[in-house]
Formats: structure tokens, sequence, C-alpha cells
């Protein structure tokens, strides 16, 4: 993996990004050596933003599916169901990856899609749009529940995020295993508190990335017909 550094920086940059409801929220740290330095977060207007930001990404770990099915009849991405086997209890957080059909807008339609993709898919398109296997140099896919899987030691978490004992088993984690992060749980933005965590996470995710220390899933590579590696990091 190439690292992007820019001729005057001695770091490089690494971001973990979740999908809100004012656009993309972007958690990022600087990057040299054994240092790992998380910034306050951001919420970007689009992801296209986020893309060219200045100095560049050299990693990104984006809480949005990349690679797809033509069509719900078509077989389910090994991803998920790795993804699913994985989480246990937790399985019901990997939500349906949208189709192709569902991408384009003049195909519209809902079905075999829950009720948070259907929230989500405006958020995917616009990814969709920007999609390339050029664009897999840095961004990857990745999902907020194995980022924490990892960080508990590949034991999936007891609590929903949507519980108060889960956003404070998340909280607890993170403060134990991710030295700074306290500037983005901690963040004055106007985005709810359990997006702040699952930032934080695929940040953490996006640190091993650049490391080569990440785990992928499938391990052996898989491919749509557009040849978007399709994949989760963890």
């Amino acid at each position: 993996m190439t690292l992007h550094r820019g001729p005057d920086l001695p770091y490089v940059l690494v971001a973990g990004v979740v999908p809100v409801s004012s656009g993309w929220l972007v958690a990022s740290a600087k990057m040299h050596a054994a240092t790992f330095a998380p910034e306050s977060p951001k919420v970007y207007e689009s992801v296209l933003d986020v893309l060219n930001e200045r100095p560049s990404f050299a990693t990104i770990v984006i809480y949005a599916p990349i690679g797809f099915r033509e069509d719900v009849q078509a077989p389910r991405r090994t991803c998920d169901i790795e993804a699913r086997a994985l989480l246990g209890n937790r399985a019901l957080t990997l939500t349906s990856a949208p189709t192709r059909k569902h991408l384009n807008p003049s195909q519209w339609h809902e079905d075999g899609l829950d009720a948070v993709t259907v929230v989500r898919l405006n958020h995917y398109r616009e990814l969709y749009v920007e999609l390339s296997p050029f664009r897999q140099r840095t961004l990857y896919s990745g999902h907020p529940e194995l980022s924490f899987y990892q960080l508990n030691g590949d034991v999936p978490l007891r609590w929903s995020k949507r519980r108060e004992e889960g956003r404070e088993e998340r909280r607890a984690l993170l403060m134990r295993r991710v030295p700074g992060i306290t500037s983005v749980i901690d963040a004055d933005l106007a985005v709810p508190e359990k997006h702040l965590y699952d930032a934080g996470a695929l940040l953490w995710t996006a640190r091993r990335v650049n490391g080569r220390a990440a785990t992928r899933i499938p391990a052996n590579g898989e491919w749509d017909s557009e040849g978007l590696r399709t994949e989760f990091v963890y």
C-alpha cells in the first residue's frame, strides 16, 4: 500500500467517514511512525469534498458499501455473509447493501432494502457516482461494528448503540484502545453522539489499513461487474 505523502508533510492523514443527515462526518488523524494524533472531526457537505480534501487523505475507511450486486436475485455479497457470521448478536447491524438497480435514480424502488438502507440511499448514490477501481487505492469500505469487534479482542459488543449502555460500552473501549480519541468523541458538533463513536472506530481501522495490519473479508479478493473490490476492512 502506497503512502500518499505531500512533499513538505512529515506525516500522512487517515480518516474514518460516516454518513450523517447534514453530509459526511469525517474523523481524521495525522500519522508518522508510531505517532497517531486524531484531530477535531468535521462535517463535509459532499463526499467529493472528502475525496478532494487537501492535504489529501492517504487512507479513508467509509461506512458505506463498495461493490454491488446487479439485482436482488443475485447471490449475496460474500463480505456481508462473513461479517454477519463474525458479529453474532450484532449481526443485525449489517444492513442490506443496495444493488446497481437501487443506485440508478431512473429505476427507483425499495424492494429488498431495509429501512436503514432506504434512509441512506442518497448517500450511497452520491458515493457510487465517484467510485472507481482507481479510488480504491485509498478508499475502503468499513463497518463500525466490525471495527469495535476488532478493538474488543475479536468479540462482538454486547449492547446496541441506541442504548445508553451501548454508548458507554463504545466510549470506554475507544478511550482504552485509541490514543487521543477524545478530540473526536467529545467534539462539539451537531451530530448524534453515536456517530462520533462510529467515526472514531473507523478512524482506528484507517490506521490499521495504512499500517497494513487490517483484516479484509473475504480474505480472497472479490470484485463486482465494474471491477470494484467488494469487501470490508476492520
